[in-house]
Formats: structure tokens, C-alpha cells, sequence
């Protein structure tokens, strides 16, 4: 049964579309998930599914969190594999001086394509530095994000998708708790 990990975009951020973990985790059940664990709460579950066909599960997923909370997150999901696959394509990876609280792997809900990620790399960031490689754009803030001009909004629309970002150690930590609950099936 593969394991899933689970990434909302815009809950319990700045007192909007709040969620509270145990009733995530509690969803996730009612869906039939199988050991559905959360991390932090910015909307991260990591659980395991019988369901292959990862469109059909977002889509499943969104439904069953507007009908429980009355609104519609959008829902970013990745594979156990696809996660290790972000972790061994960071293009910040052996680079000396790289903090991972300021490296954000903005995980995208599509494959933009080639011509996309051109445009939107051509947009430009000011200080921080932007690596787009596949569904992911990773980020690094050398000044802090907080600090941060860049134009998100605009490069979102340059890509023709939305995403959702983790900074790196969140990313980590998802990873093994996804390779935990792979170990344990």
C-alpha cells in the first residue's frame, strides 16, 4: 500500500481556514486511510492508500474537506518515492553555507513544462535564488523569507500552477516519517 504525503496550501495561516490536526487525522480515517499521521499544523498528513490514481485522491481529498470545514483547500500530494526523489534533487545539496530554514521546495500540483519554468526563471528574484526542476521550485532566502521581494504571485502565473511550500526541514522530516511508516508496513 503506498504511502502518501499530504500537503494543503493555505491553512492556519495569519487565523484563516483553520484546521486542527486531530480532525485532519480524523478525516483522513473516514476516508479509509490507513495510519494517517500529521505534522505540524500548516496541513500536513502522511498516511497510507489503497488508491493509485493520485488526481482522483486529490480530488476525493478536497471534497471531503469543504464538505467537513466549509471551504476548499487545495491539496498537494507526493509519493513516498516522489519525496526521496525531491531530496536527492536539491540543487543546493553539498553547497556550503545553505541554511535549511531558508530553503523552501515549493511542491507544484502539475508539471508546468519546460517552456513555463523558462518564463518564470526569466522573472527576476532579487537575492534569493530559484531552481525550478520538475514539480518543484526550490527556493532559497538568503535573507529570510520574511524578507523576501520575491514575486511569488507572478511566477505562479508564469508557471500556470499553484503550489505549496515546506521549508527544508519540514521536508526532511516528512521523509522520515513517510520511510517510518513505510518500514512498519
Amino acid at each position: 500500500m503506498p504511502v502518501i504525503v499530504c500537503m494543503l496550501r493555505g491553512v492556519n495561516v495569519g487565523g484563516r481556514n483553520k484546521i486542527k490536526m486531530d480532525e485532519l487525522k480524523t478525516l483522513c480515517l473516514a476516508l479509509k486511510f490507513k495510519t494517517p499521521q500529521t505534522f505540524i499544523q500548516s496541513g500536513n498528513v502522511i498516511f497510507c492508500a489503497d488508491e493509485k490514481d493520485m488526481a482522483k485522491l486529490t480530488k476525493r481529498i478536497e471534497g471531503a474537506l469543504e464538505k467537513k470545514f466549509g471551504f476548499r483547500p487545495s491539496v498537494v500530494l507526493r509519493t513516498l518515492a516522489d519525496l526521496q526523489g525531491v531530496i536527492a534533487k536539491n540543487p543546493f545539496a553539498g553547497r556550503k553555507g545553505i541554511e535549511p530554514g531558508k530553503l523552501l521546495v515549493n511542491f507544484l500540483a502539475a508539471d508546468p513544462g519546460k517552456e513555463a519554468r523558462k518564463q518564470a526563471q526569466a522573472i527576476e528574484n532579487g537575492p534569493d535564488e530559484m531552481h525550478l526542476i520538475g514539480r518543484e521550485a526550490y527556493i532559497y532566502f538568503p535573507d529570510g523569507q520574511g524578507r523576501s521581494k520575491l514575486p511569488w504571485a507572478k511566477i505562479e502565473r508564469a508557471l500556470g500552477t499553484f503550489g505549496t511550500g515546506r521549508n527544508w526541514n519540514s521536508v526532511t522530516k516528512m521523509l522520515a516519517m513517510a520511510e517510518a511508516m513505510e518500514a512498519a508496513q
